[in-house]
C-alpha cells in the first residue's frame, strides 16, 4: 500500500514537471508576436492613423513590459521607465506563477480599452485563457489571480494614457487648409481632410523638447528653373514615369497607407493596409523570434520600439503642420501635367518631413542598439497584406529602403526624405542614449 502511494506521488510530480517543461519550451517570441498581431488586425479594421497606431502600440506593449517588470524579472538593459515621463509608475502586486500570461492579457485589455473596435479582442482574451490552461501555464484555480494582476497593470497604463492629451484633441481648434500656392491641400481620390493636425500636443515618453528635433528648413516653394524646389519637383515627376519593377516593388512594400481608397464606379472601397509603425513592430517581432529572446526581453524591445514610434510621430507631425507643405501630386497636376499620378496614393496630411523616413530611422537605431549591427532578417511583415517577403542585411538598410520608397511612390520630395532620416536618427539616438548611456555608431558613407 505504501509503495503504491509513493508511486502515485512520483507520477504526480513527474506530470507537474512535464507541464512546467512544456510551458518553458513555448516559443515565447512567436506567441507574443501572434497575440500582438490581434491588435494590429483591429487597428486595420478601425483605419487607425499612423500616429494613433503608434500610440496604441506604445501603451499595449508598455503593459506587457510593466507586468514582467513588476514580477521581478531581470532585463539585459536598464529600466525603460526611469528616463521616461512614467518613472513614478509603481504597482501593488502579488506574485503569479505565469507573469507571461498576465502580461499578454494586460496587453489585450489595454488594446480593448483604447481602440474603437477593441471589443473584437474579447474573443482573443478567451482564446488566450484557453491556450494558457491547455499549455499548463498555471493551475485553473490560479486564473482569477492572474487576471486580477493583469487588470491592475492595464488600469495603471490606461491611467497614464488618459493623461497624455489624446482625449483633449477634439476640443482643439479645427484645421483648415491655408491659402498659398505652396501650402498643403487635400489630394485625390478621396480628398480627405488633414489627419491629426494637433498631434504635437500629445505627451511624449522620452523627448523632453520637441524643438530639439526640428528638421532643417525645407526648400522654398519656387517654380523657377534651377530652384531647389523645382529640381526636386521634376525629380519626383520623372522618377515615377521611369520606375523599374524593383523600384515599384520597394514602393509598394513600404506603402503602409491605412487610408488607401479605391473607386469602382460611384462606390468607394477602403483597402486594408498596415501602418508604418505596424510594419516596424512586425520587424521587431521577427528579430525577437530569430534571436529566440526570452519573454521578458521580447516585451522589453517591443515596448521600447513602441514608445520610440510614438515619440517619433509626435516630432514628425509637429514639423508637418508647422511647414504645411504641398504634396508633389497637387503641384504637378496644377503646374506640369494634369494626368500624372503617383504610384502610391498620397496620404492625407502635409508633406514635410516624410513620416516613414522619420519613424523607420528612429526604430532602426534602437533596434541596432539592442540587436547589434549587421543583423540579417527576412521581413515577412507584409505577407498578410498580399506582398512578398524581403531580405535585409541590417535594420539601417531597411530604414534606408523605407525612406527612398517615398520618392519611388511619388508622394515625397527628396529633402523631406533626407531631413526625415536625419530627424529620425536624432530621435533614435536620443532615446537609446537615455536607456543605455551609449550611442549607436552609424557609418556615414
Amino acid at each position: 500500500m505504501r509503495n503504491k502511494a509513493q508511486q502515485l506521488i512520483i507520477i504526480l510530480l513527474f506530470a507537474v514537471g512535464l507541464n512546467q517543461a512544456k510551458a518553458q519550451s513555448l516559443n515565447w517570441p512567436k506567441t507574443y508576436k501572434e497575440q500582438l498581431f490581434h491588435l494590429t488586425e483591429v487597428m486595420v479594421t478601425d483605419v487607425a492613423s499612423p500616429p494613433v497606431a503608434a500610440r496604441i502600440y506604445a501603451y499595449s506593449n508598455l503593459a506587457t513590459y510593466l507586468a514582467i517588470r513588476e514580477q521581478g524579472k531581470e532585463f539585459k538593459h536598464p529600466d525603460l521607465l526611469e528616463p521616461s515621463r512614467l518613472n513614478s509608475l509603481e504597482l501593488e502586486k502579488d506574485p503569479v506563477s505565469s507573469p507571461e500570461f498576465s502580461a499578454i492579457y494586460a496587453m489585450l485589455l489595454v488594446g480593448e480599452s483604447i481602440m474603437p473596435s477593441g471589443y473584437l479582442l474579447k474573443e482573443k482574451k478567451e482564446k488566450w485563457v484557453d491556450f494558457a490552461l491547455k499549455n499548463k501555464l498555471f493551475k485553473k484555480k490560479e486564473l482569477e489571480a492572474h487576471i486580477t494582476f493583469a487588470k491592475t497593470v492595464a488600469n495603471s497604463v490606461l491611467a497614464q494614457a488618459k493623461s497624455d492629451g489624446y482625449l483633449e484633441l477634439p476640443t482643439l481648434t479645427r484645421y483648415s487648409p491655408k491659402e498659398g500656392a505652396g501650402n498643403w491641400y487635400p489630394t485625390p481620390p478621396a480628398y480627405m481632410g488633414a489627419v491629426e493636425p494637433e498631434w504635437r500636443t500629445i505627451k511624449t515618453f522620452y523627448i523632453q523638447d520637441l524643438n530639439q528635433f526640428s528638421p532643417n528648413p525645407m526648400a522654398t516653394y519656387d517654380l523657377k528653373e534651377g530652384s531647389s524646389f523645382r529640381t526636386q519637383l521634376m525629380e519626383v515627376y520623372q522618377t515615377v514615369k521611369n520606375l523599374n519593377e524593383e523600384q515599384k516593388l520597394i514602393a509598394n512594400f513600404w506603402d503602409c497607407n491605412p487610408f488607401m481608397v479605391e473607386f469602382s464606379g460611384h462606390m468607394a472601397m477602403g483597402v486594408k493596409k498596415i501602418s508604418p509603425g505596424g510594419h516596424w513592430i512586425g520587424i521587431t517581432g521577427i528579430a525577437a523570434e530569430k534571436q529566440q529572446l526570452s519573454f521578458a526581453e521580447t516585451a522589453y524591445i517591443h515596448a521600447l520600439v513602441g514608445m520610440t514610434l510614438h515619440d517619433a510621430f509626435i516630432s514628425c507631425w509637429k514639423a508637418k503642420y508647422e511647414t504645411d507643405r504641398i504634396r508633389p501630386e497637387t503641384v504637378i497636376n496644377r503646374e506640369l501635367d494634369q494626368r500624372w499620378k503617383p504610384l502610391l496614393q498620397t496620404p492625407p496630411f502635409p508633406e514635410f518631413t516624410s513620416g516613414h523616413s522619420v519613424i523607420s530611422r528612429a526604430s532602426a537605431v534602437v533596434l541596432t542598439g539592442y540587436f547589434g549591427h549587421d543583423f540579417e532578417f527576412l521581413d515577412t511583415s507584409e505577407i498578410y497584406f498580399g506582398l512578398p517577403e524581403r531580405q535585409f542585411q541590417s535594420f539601417l538598410q531597411a530604414s534606408e529602403e523605407a525612406a527612398i520608397s517615398r520618392l519611388y511612390g511619388g508622394i515625397h520630395f527628396r529633402d523631406a526624405i533626407e531631413e526625415g532620416v536625419a530627424q529620425g536618427e536624432k530621435i533614435g539616438q536620443n532615446i537609446w542614449k537615455k536607456i543605455s548611456k551609449t550611442e549607436v555608431f552609424i557609418s556615414k558613407k
